[in-house]
């Protein structure tokens, strides 16, 4: 998606790579790190949908819905704390109305339930590209 200067919705999702075996939703600068990953592991012969959230509030149910029924599979990426995140209301959402096209576990990549660390270790707080993979072959392990 090329910014063009123009206002954009603040109730869309975006596609931002097609995939058919594991969605991963992101938003944020997180996405850089989302599409990285999803190249990484598309070299691996795991083929990843991206969704960059865009907004929170509203955000997009319809999109990672259809995404996850047709993945079966979703891992959600954000630099937030793990416990309080928006990332487990995306959980429950799938939880809720997407159930029964899980193939595995919602798998979620975040930062870790402690005081956010000084800036010369924040690299070591908020979610890799190698965190990232490691949760999304986990959840692509599921038959």
């Amino acid at each position: 998606m090329k910014d063009n200067g123009e206002a954009l919705p603040l109730d869309i999702a975006f596609v931002v790579r097609e995939g058919r075996d594991v969605t991963l939703v992101s938003w944020g600068a997180m996405v850089k790190d989302t599409l990285e990953a999803a190249d990484e592991l598309a070299a691996e012969g795991i083929d990843a949908e991206v969704i960059d959230l865009a907004t929170l509030k509203p955000y997009d149910e319809r999109t990672v819905l259809d995404s996850v029924a047709k993945t079966g599979r979703c891992v959600i990426v954000h630099e937030a704390a793990r416990t309080g995140g928006f990332g487990a209301e995306i959980a429950a959402l799938v939880a809720e109305r997407g159930l029964t096209s899980l193939l595995a576990p919602v798998a979620r990549v975040t930062g870790y339930d402690t005081v956010m660390p000084l800036p010369r270790l924040e690299q070591h707080y908020i979610p890799s590209v190698s965190r990232i993979v490691a949760a999304t072959r986990k959840v692509c392990e599921f038959a």
